[in-house]
């Protein structure tokens, strides 16, 4: 499937179709050297052109329909992956997968959105908005990870939990409500990963763990940038600068000590480079695990409340209104 390329990103697809049109050439040696030279001055632009992205360009990158999703990182990164069905209440939400696989062959749970890869699956996964039925399934599982002492490894991806009528009548903000409560005590250690959009509490539902981590390009927000543009400006057309201000960029997320650390990608984007994507993941992932599963259950719990519950205050000057110096 050729890659297809963002509106920034012009200069790159000029590229690519120099070197797909030498690549149907007959193969001599001086076609194998400019297709070469052309596939360096391709990695050039591509990182001068992905060192200075705008917060817009990177919610568009983080949303591109090539990045890598859950099935992608567990087809790469785990073993053995056997899926668990339904919520045990009314039914099985497919937006959200969980399962139980094994990585560097231990025994691990698995938990993430997806989004799918064309019309037919996307309509099948509900283009990655879950129902309060995803969140219990989740919780479901997790609680069996807890009673097996087994690590939760989560991937988040979604523009937010599903807002529809029947959604809000199963109790949609009541199962966030639950997980946020629920994963919090859970007596396991959990990873996160925020692998691409990263929405409001459609995400934070199966984000709350022992460590936040983030790919490079993807974002984490209260809102996307087009429903704060409706809601601040009444105008869509103001999501550019939305995007801005909300700081969901992994930078402004790291500064504000929202997560944990950054995943480095492949240069241009995890959309160009899948599977060496999941290699710094991966890199990532089994040195945070190590570190976490080393803690004892009271430490690791202690510091997840804390880290949690220190969230928001980072660079903010709080003022007594009867103290010296106050305005008051």
């Amino acid at each position: 499937m050729p890659l297809e390329t963002l509106e920034f990103e012009e200069p790159i697809a000029v590229l690519l179709k120099e070197i797909e049109a030498l690549t149907l050439l007959p193969r001599t040696d001086g076609r194998d050297r400019e297709i070469d030279a052309l596939g360096r001055r391709l990695e050039s632009v591509r990182a001068e052109i992905y060192r200075s992205l705008t917060p817009w360009q990177r919610v568009q990158v983080a949303r591109h329909p090539n990045r890598p999703g859950l099935e992608d990182f567990i087809a790469r990164l785990f073993t053995g992956f056997v899926e668990i069905h339904g919520d045990r209440r009314f039914a099985d939400d497919h937006t959200i997968m969980t399962g139980f696989a094994e990585y560097k062959g231990e025994p691990v749970l698995v938990v993430g959105h997806v989004k799918g890869k064309d019309t037919k699956e996307k309509i099948f996964r509900n283009f990655g908005y879950a129902r309060p039925e995803g969140y219990r399934k989740a919780l479901r599982a997790m609680r069996l990870a807890e009673k097996f002492h087994r690590p939760v490894i989560v991937f988040v991806d979604t523009p937010a939990a599903f807002p529809g009528i029947e959604s809000e009548e199963r109790g949609v903000a009541e199962a966030i409500a639950v997980n946020l409560r629920e994963m919090m005590l859970l007596d396991t250690s959990v990873i996160v990963i925020v692998s691409g959009e990263g929405g409001s509490g459609g995400a934070l539902g199966i984000a709350v763990g022992d460590r936040v981590l983030m790919q490079e390009f993807a974002i984490y927000s209260v809102i996307p940038p087009e429903g704060c543009a409706s809601i601040l400006w009444r105008d869509q057309a103001k999501k550019v600068e939305a995007a801005a201000a909300l700081k969901l960029t992994a930078p402004d997320l790291l500064k504000a000590a929202i997560i944990d650390e950054i995943i480095p990608e492949p240069i241009g984007g995890a959309h160009t480079d899948p599977a060496a994507a999941a290699r710094l993941v991966d890199d990532v992932l089994v040195r945070v695990l190590a570190e976490v599963s080393s803690l004892d259950s009271e430490t690791r719990l202690g510091r997840r409340y804390d880290m949690f519950r220190s969230m928001g205050r980072i660079g903010i000057d709080f003022v007594d209104e009867g103290s010296p110096g106050s305005s008051s």
